[in-house]
């Protein structure tokens, strides 16, 4: 994090727990681009819902599916308060189902120019089973979502993009999709994958460790951004080195016969533990990573969002011939430094409960130059931390 010294926050009270601080924080994010509302009896469910369940896991609605915020039965083995969940992550290993997110395989011979005109990664330039985090621009440069593409390669599909996008986000992002293909007018195929597979992500640094146990194979060569494809019991999955907790780590992607399996044999492994929502929202706070819908939407800019380098190089060419939708305004920011009104930060405060998302940042003079966007006490730092803009 960034310290910024000359600036305090200013809050109400009463005062708030770090609990109550990420409670907020999923609230909006589960709401943030959903143009869906669910009964509670209509909400959706990951393949390994009942397993949650049997886990003591504490359901709520994000993005319309049943998902826990944290493990809360008496005595079961992955029982752990937030804050103890944090630092199992920081020292050994966590699993998180993020099955809720959407994954979309984009296939065609023009699959990788149009998935350039969508995001602002450099597909092409991407190795072979490399991945990168990317953007979703809108027309004005603002971030529709934030989204992992990676240049894939399988038996069947041979070289393609695998791409996943915020659950949230996902009715308004395949939309969008859809109506960009209407214009592009390419050999593009959009397949896609939602509840037809788990998603994991194993997090902290034993995880990779725990699935080369699984996999029975060396995987010390595979760098962070990268995959592969795992037999993991018998099931082919797809595996990258990546995640969302600051961490090392891995996301797997499991085909939907073999997502109870590979959720209990990983379960079951002596150095993890099983977290939820609220570690995850604490876990990627600390690491100073955005939420959508809280620290980046449609009217903030990567270049504003300290997201610059989302933005392959090759795609800051003005001239390009493929230029990706919100160019102009956004490589403009890039050339012309005082077109950026505000910018990112990180925070430390000094004293005082969590900051508020909605807290004026003002200097100690009384003069408001900014805003908090996420406010958590960081279980690791023993400090309250946060994340806003300023101008």
């Amino acid at each position: 994090f960034l310290r910024r010294p000359l600036l305090h926050f200013a809050w109400s009270p009463p005062s708030m727990m770090a609990s109550a601080c990420v409670s907020r924080a999923l609230r909006k994010a589960a709401s943030a681009g959903r143009s869906r509302h669910f009964a509670s009896g209509d909400l959706k469910k990951t393949l390994v819902h009942a397993e949650h369940v049997a886990d003591g896991g504490k359901m709520v609605d994000f993005a319309g599916y049943s998902m826990p915020v944290q493990y809360t039965k008496v005595d079961a083995p992955h029982t752990l308060s937030i804050i103890d969940s944090t630092k199992w992550t920081r020292e050994s290993a966590s699993l998180f189902d993020v099955s809720h997110m959407c994954s979309i395989r984009w296939t065609g011979k023009d699959a990788f120019d149009f998935v350039e005109r969508v995001t602002t990664a450099d597909v092409k330039g991407l190795d072979v089973m490399r991945g990168t985090l990317s953007v979703i621009p809108n027309e004005t440069g603002g971030i529709i979502d934030d989204t992992m593409v990676t240049k894939c390669h399988s038996k069947e599909h041979g070289e393609h993009v695998y791409q996943v996008v915020n659950a949230g986000c996902a009715p308004k992002d395949l939309k969008h999709f859809e109506e960009q293909l209407g214009k592009f007018g390419g050999d593009v195929k959009m397949e896609v994958l939602w509840d037809s597979r788990g998603l994991y992500a194993l997090q902290g640094p034993k995880a990779v460790a725990i699935v080369e146990k699984l996999a029975g194979k060396d995987l010390s060569k595979v760098s962070f951004g990268e995959s592969l494809w795992l037999n993991l019991l018998g099931a082919e999955c797809l595996v990258s080195r990546c995640g969302y907790t600051g961490e090392d780590g891995v996301e797997i992607f499991v085909p939907e016969e073999a997502a109870v399996k590979v959720w209990s044999a990983l379960k079951n492994m002596p150095e993890v533990k099983l977290a939820a929502l609220g570690a995850r929202d604490a876990l990627r706070l600390e690491a100073g990573l955005c939420l959508y819908g809280h620290d980046i939407d449609e009217t903030i800019t990567p270049i504003e969002a300290g997201l610059t380098w989302v933005i392959g190089k090759s795609r800051r060419d003005p001239k390009a011939k493929n230029p990706f939708i919100g160019a102009e305004p956004i490589l403009a920011q890039i050339a012309d430094k005082s077109l950026v009104k505000k910018l990112r930060v990180g925070l430390m405060q000094p004293a005082g409960p969590p900051a508020r998302e909605g807290a004026t940042i003002e200097t100690p003079e009384g003069q408001h130059v900014g805003v908090v966007t996420s406010g958590t006490m960081s279980p690791i730092l023993r400090k309250n931390v946060a994340i806003g803009y300023v101008d």
